[in-house]
């Protein structure tokens, strides 16, 4: 049964000779995944990476599999707004052009395999900020304005984000408490995040109409570990997961597989800026999504706290 699902495949054949990418978070898993497919398509790779080492051996790998040399690794912390716009400024003075930024990299809690709880103390930044919202919002926020001229510069362009259908299960942005000082939830805190980033990515689509830059959102959907992937059926298993883990075993994608969908949105033709997309088909976002007041005050919130509002 499991084999017969049918997840979404990027069939687009556009080269990229020329171009020049960024993956943020592209050492391993999905990142990873839609950096080789990126670079087998003739362009310029930058893994954007906080481990260096770990990030040089994923760029070989994929020079390797891919026949295309033209695959670098920068550095840069999400966590941290002085390496963020360190890794902007490297950026603009050596690279002449940017045509797809991919915000991909993000932090999500530590799920416990025998309990299906999710486990993940309340972290901060370097700038003190609750990691998630810190990562997966606010750095790639930072990130994605730095270089907007850049992008602009090089349109047709693109920003690809990528979220989650989690984003779903948050009803709001708690804009009195974005840091989640009170009443800490992992689980929620990584959905807010998610939220946001659906958000960021609806009021980046309207700020930029008519610049040439598109800006899409997506879910990679569920993604399997390796170990997750291979794993047997089994009585035990059921006992002490249930549910959740026989949805982890049935729909479960490979990197490979959760990988379309941001290949998808980053070459694909004819798609409308402010889109979300799933299995690389645009899909109807939760409504809470679509709040353009909410879109708005995160945009203007987000400008203060990485220090860009004038």
């Amino acid at each position: 049964f499991r084999k017969g699902l049918q997840f979404g495949v990027c069939r687009c054949k556009t080269r990229m000779d020329g171009k020049t990418v960024i993956v943020t978070g592209s050492n391993t898993g999905t990142g990873k995944e839609a950096a080789r497919d990126l670079a087998r398509r003739g362009a310029r790779v930058i893994l954007a990476c906080r481990n260096e080492r770990k990030a040089e051996k994923a760029a070989e790998e994929i020079r390797k599999s891919s026949g295309n040399g033209n695959v670098e690794v920068r550095v840069v912390d999400l966590a941290s707004l002085s390496s963020i716009r360190n890794f902007c400024s490297h950026i603009i003075r050596t690279e002449p052009r940017l045509d797809v930024l991919v915000n991909n990299a993000g932090f999500s809690p530590i799920l416990r395999r025998r309990s299906n709880t999710c486990f993940c103390p309340r972290t901060e930044t370097t700038d003190g900020f609750e990691l998630m919202f810190g990562v997966n919002h606010l750095g790639h926020f930072l990130l994605t304005n730095l270089l907007l001229d850049l992008l602009k510069k090089s349109a047709a362009s693109r920003v690809v984000i990528v979220s989650s259908g989690g984003h779903v299960f948050e009803q709001e942005i708690d804009f009195n408490d974005v840091n989640f000082r009170q009443n800490f939830s992992p689980t929620r805190a990584y959905r807010r995040s998610k939220l946001a980033n659906m958000l960021f990515v609806r009021e980046l689509a309207k700020r930029l109409k008519g610049s040439g830059v598109a800006a899409f959102s997506l879910t990679p959907g569920y993604v399997a570990t390796s170990r997750m992937k291979n794993q047997t059926l089994s009585v035990g298993m059921l006992v002490r997961g249930t549910a959740a883990a026989l949805h982890r075993w049935l729909y479960g994608k490979t990197p490979l597989q959760g990988a379309q969908c941001t290949i998808h949105c980053s070459v694909a033709d004819g798609l409308q800026s402010g889109q979300y997309f799933s299995d690389c088909k645009p899909k109807d976002p939760a409504p809470q999504a679509r709040d353009d007041e909410a879109a708005r005050r995160l945009w203007e919130l987000s400008e203060k706290m990485v220090g860009l509002s004038k």
